[in-house]
């Protein structure tokens, strides 16, 4: 009843998605007070949704990671980047000197530089594993950058996800934004303690200049801003499963299918088109930790 009442209203998925998972939670399993609980605020935030675009809170269980090893994990806890390990996406003034390792931790600061490497500018850092990735579980615990423009994410990326003949609707390669975190300048604490995760892939029609994407939803965080929290995807055969705080936020098999090619594992300190903040503005996303697990 709740898929059917979603598809006629004909919203955007993540709205449709709202309505539905009040039928998903009351349908699983046996009767609990827990479940009523979930179900009830799935009910209200329902209308939030779908009124306002308000974000969800993320309800599910944890990752089932029986048989999974370990096969990649930084912590951060040298002097300095691994450079053998990470390198950058796109030289320029996205630069090494804007990534540090102190206490613990990688810092990724955007700020305007007068000596900038490339001239005056403002400056970031966008960084990837060299080693790609077929399926596994990828995981980040960090705290984002609250300066308004700039945002922080956690992603995995194809070399072509936005060529159709090449993606052929994802199959071939897609981009899956773990967690994005754009949301620092908005006024309401609601919409303000939200990450936004999605599907983006080409080739799910004929549009070459069209991509194609799914915002899988927005979701509640306890101030992403000010405390570390985890974010999480399961990549499988047949599909992504989104986690919050080791809590399933969605899942999905957008498009033509998984992808079926080794990508890019992404963490970014991503710059905005146009500014709106003072040159003495500066941006920090801290990362405590990376790690990937697989089935051997």
């Amino acid at each position: 009843m709740f898929e059917r009442l979603a598809s006629a209203l004909h919203l955007a998925f993540r709205q449709q998605d709202a309505i539905a998972r009040v039928g998903r939670i009351l349908t699983s399993g046996g009767f609990s007070l827990k479940k009523l609980l979930a179900a009830a605020i799935a009910f209200i935030e329902m209308f939030g949704c779908v009124i306002s675009d308000h974000p969800l809170t993320p309800y599910g269980d944890g990752p089932a990671l029986e048989g999974y090893e370990q096969v990649f994990f930084d912590d951060f806890n040298g002097d300095a980047l691994d450079q053998s390990v990470w390198q950058l996406r796109h030289p320029g003034r996205n630069s090494y000197r804007q990534a540090t390792v102190e206490n613990g931790n990688l810092l990724l600061t955007g700020e305007y530089l007068e000596d900038g490497e490339n001239g005056p500018g403002w400056y970031s850092c966008d960084l990837q594993l060299r080693q790609k990735y077929l399926r596994g579980y990828f995981e980040i615990r960090c705290k984002c950058s609250d300066t308004a423009d700039f945002w922080s994410a956690f992603w995995i990326q194809a070399d072509h996800p936005y060529d159709h003949t090449l993606s052929q609707g994802g199959v071939g390669g897609c981009e899956l934004d773990i967690f994005e975190a754009m949301f620092a300048s908005e006024s309401s604490a609601l919409r303000r303690n939200a990450v936004v995760q999605t599907v983006h892939c080409n080739g799910w029609d004929d549009d070459e200049e069209h991509i194609d994407s799914r915002i899988l939803g927005k979701f509640k965080v306890d101030d992403p801003y000010g405390a570390y929290h985890t974010y999480a995807l399961q990549w499988t055969e047949t599909e992504y499963i989104f986690y919050i705080d080791g809590v399933e936020s969605a899942r999905s098999s957008f498009g033509n299918g998984v992808s079926q090619a080794e990508e890019y594992v992404c963490v970014s300190l991503c710059t905005p088109q146009e500014w709106t903040i003072s040159r003495d503005t500066r941006a920090v996303f801290t990362v405590d930790y990376v790690k990937i697990l697989q089935l051997p």
